[in-house]
């Protein structure tokens, strides 16, 4: 029952809509000999070049597809594809100085995780200021797949023979694609090039639940908004902390 309105004082149990994480695991991988696939500008580059040194890598999109295990009820097959963008220094003379090129890395990788059992459809609606509200699209009740990946840690780089299958083993999402604005035309290829990267990621299956859970009070802010525009940006920057978790 409830005890007055203090704060921490149990008042009642509300339901709430929250995501519950059904399953999840972690893992460390050393991504070995990733082939780096180029567009027609920077692939005359490596054509040319007499070594190569990897400068840095970064996940630009990652493609999730979850699907039913077979015979296994509650379990589903979280594919994932991983696009990298790595910046490359490329040697073409020893007497000149070297040039920065970027390419593109493709990394699959399958889980199973349980994510229990769902049949129903669901259907929901937006809120459209001055119109009808909108509705969206019916979906399953497959759980949502996420997938958590810290930023790429570059291990090495080296010139490779060209692979037969020298292309993206997948379709490239155009929001990937337009970020190298070119074409990765195979037949160009005279030289190739391929890195190696770890990671550390962590994959989740979640749905959404209808869950009981206590409520004390109504959460309200006990910070006052100050106003900064009269200070200096130096004095404002001192009351910045050492950012020592960036070290």
């Amino acid at each position: 029952p409830a005890r007055g309105g203090r704060r921490g004082c149990f008042k009642g149990a509300v339901g709430i809509n929250a995501g519950r994480v059904y399953d999840a695991c972690r893992d460390r991988e050393c991504l070995e000999d990733l082939q780096v696939f180029f567009v027609e500008r920077d692939q005359d580059v490596i054509n040319n070049a007499l070594g190569v040194r990897l400068k840095a890598a970064d996940v630009v999109n990652v493609v999730i597809d979850t699907e039913p295990v077979p015979f296994n009820r509650g379990y589903y097959s979280v594919d994932i594809t991983v696009y990298f963008c790595v910046k490359l220094d490329v040697s073409m003379s020893p007497i000149s100085p070297s040039c920065e090129v970027r390419g593109l890395c493709v990394y699959n990788k399958k889980a199973i995780l349980y994510g229990s059992e769902g049949s129903v459809k669901v259907f929901s609606s937006d809120y459209v200021g001055g119109d009808d509200d909108e509705q969206n699209m019916p979906a399953g009740n497959l759980p949502k797949a996420t997938v958590q990946i810290a930023e790429p840690i570059g291990l090495g780089a080296k010139i490779a023979p060209v692979c037969e299958s020298h292309y993206p083993c997948c379709c490239v999402p155009n929001r990937v694609a337009r970020m190298f604005a070119g074409s990765f035309d195979h037949r160009l290829a005279e030289k190739g090039v391929k890195v190696t990267l770890g990671i550390f990621m962590i994959i989740q299956l979640e749905r959404q639940v209808q869950m009981l859970v206590p409520v004390y009070d109504f959460c309200m802010p006990d910070k006052i908004c100050v106003d900064s525009g009269s200070e200096s940006p130096c004095e404002l920057f001192k009351k910045i902390s050492f950012p020592a978790d960036e070290f």
